[in-house]
């Protein structure tokens, strides 16, 4: 186990390896015991963190010409669902100089364009390649090769629970982790996970696709504008993130589907959504009202509700319903600000009750090019 922490939300977590690290030392431990004639308890692994870990070494074989371990993966306290698969390394030793390093059962196989692995190769990204590269030059003889298969039992039923199936990655896990560490709850990995995602929308084709927040903006683009699902990416609460990526891989247009307490934060320029990186939601629906002419009385009944939903009974009961189409409009030009013009932007806003509030004009352009 690791003993190296991180404190998130107050609370105090322990870090953990990755798939890619787990394959990096049990390839490294499988070819010791093939040179030394002996089993590892455990064996030493550098990592591009530039942590060094001692990883427990598990399920040995050691045969004259062929050894195989594994190592379990560890991933601290963040809710890894890979935690606990065992990262096998099955090893013979060549006279190539070279590591060829192979994927058996349980590891995904890449099938659509916009990874980092080509159409047709195990999904074993590159810097877990150079780490098993890497690790097992620092033991290998000189003029020795070595060729390993990787396997993951029980990789392709956990991989269903995972975005492999979106990404299309079909088969197993990924051998994945640009760090080699796994820190609990990792913003950076969720990033790159929807990057990716995005990335692979792009190469299918589609130059226009639907941002939402969560389940119910993904719901509600499917059943009440009748959008695709395969057009539809789950931002969470990455808005200026995903929007970055947007122009970066030459999406021209984008429809953001929100609810309300969403994309009031967007409309202001917020472009985290998170409560615990910015909550201004009340001041900025209390000065959306003041600007439609809502009285000093509503101005400050707004500004003292505690959801959004409360809000908006006050907003629709005293017939502020340009604030709707206020929020919606500027949160358009907001993200067509911070993509500098590079992306056609619309949105769409609704409610709890999966009432459209407003749909601006953009979007009503974007989904009439949609070819659903």
């Amino acid at each position: 186990m690791m003993d190296e922490y991180v404190i998130v939300g107050g609370k105090k977590l322990r870090k953990g390896y990755t798939t890619g690290t787990c394959a990096a030392a049990a390839s490294k431990a499988a070819v010791t015991m093939l040179i030394t004639g002996k089993i590892p308890e455990k064996i030493s692994v550098d990592t591009p963190a530039g942590i060094r870990l001692n990883v427990p070494v598990s399920d040995a074989l050691l045969e004259d010409d062929y050894a195989e371990c594994s190592v379990i993966k560890d991933g601290g306290d963040d809710p890894d669902i890979t935690t606990g698969l065992k990262i096998f390394a099955g090893v013979k030793l060549t006279d190539s100089g070279t590591v060829e390093v192979n994927a058996g059962e349980g590891i995904g196989i890449v099938t659509l364009p916009g990874l980092k692995v080509e159409i047709g190769k195990p999904a074993i990204n590159p810097v877990p390649m150079k780490m098993i590269h890497d690790a097992v030059f620092q033991v290998l003889p000189k003029g020795k090769g070595a060729a390993i298969t990787l396997r993951v039992p029980g990789g392709e039923e956990i991989a269903r629970k995972t975005y492999n199936p979106k990404l299309g990655i079909v088969g197993g896990i990924s051998i994945i982790g640009t760090k080699g560490i796994v820190e609990p709850m990792s913003e950076e990995a969720w990033k790159e996970a929807l990057a990716l995602e995005l990335n692979i929308l792009v190469k299918k084709g589609f130059k226009s696709c639907v941002f939402v927040f969560g389940n119910y903006g993904e719901d509600f683009a499917i059943n009440n504008l009748g959008i695709q699902k395969g057009r539809i990416i789950k931002i969470s609460n990455f808005i200026g993130f995903m929007l970055d990526k947007a122009a970066e891989y030459g999406v021209e247009s984008i429809i953001i589907a929100g609810h309300l307490g969403k994309l009031v934060k967007v409309a202001a320029g917020i472009f985290h959504t998170h409560s615990r990186i910015a909550d201004a939601r009340m001041e900025i629906l209390a000065a959306y009202a003041g600007l439609e002419d809502a009285s000093t009385d509503i101005i400050r009944k707004i500004y003292a509700c505690r959801t959004t939903g409360e809000a908006a009974s006050i907003i629709d009961n005293e017939g502020l319903l340009k604030v709707y189409k206020r929020i919606a409009e500027n949160a358009s030009k907001r993200c067509e600000d911070h993509t500098f013009g590079k992306v056609l932007t619309g949105t769409v806003l609704f409610n709890e009750d999966n009432r459209l509030l407003c749909m601006d004009n953009a979007a009503l352009e974007i989904i009439k090019k949609f070819d659903n």
